[in-house]
């Protein structure tokens, strides 16, 4: 699943609890942006692969509730995630947005 946090019908809260859900908290995730402005997660963690990337977030670990249906379903942190990425779209403070 992805989100283009260029078009406001995509870049809502619930479209990124539905990311946060799309996945396992069974392995590493990140949440990547990439300069055309798509938010995803991957599961290529930390400083790889990251020439497109406009930022990425912190490496979510394995087992942390970071992400997964009851992460999805965690109001305050949907909202935080979606606040991270309104803060840095499109002019991120870094390429790495650590907390």
């Amino acid at each position: 699943m992805k989100i283009d946090l260029n078009d406001p019908t995509q870049f809502t809260k619930k479209r990124v609890s539905e990311l946060i859900g799309s996945v396992t908290d069974n392995q590493h995730w990140q949440l990547r942006v990439t300069k055309d402005g798509i938010a995803f997660l991957s599961d290529v963690v930390g400083n790889q692969n990251t020439d497109d990337l406009a930022f990425r977030l912190e490496t979510w670990c394995a087992g942390n509730n970071y992400v997964g249906f009851q992460a999805a379903h965690d109001e305050a942190w949907v909202n935080q995630v979606h606040k991270d990425l309104e803060e840095n779209w499109p002019k991120p403070k870094s390429t790495l947005i650590d907390y």
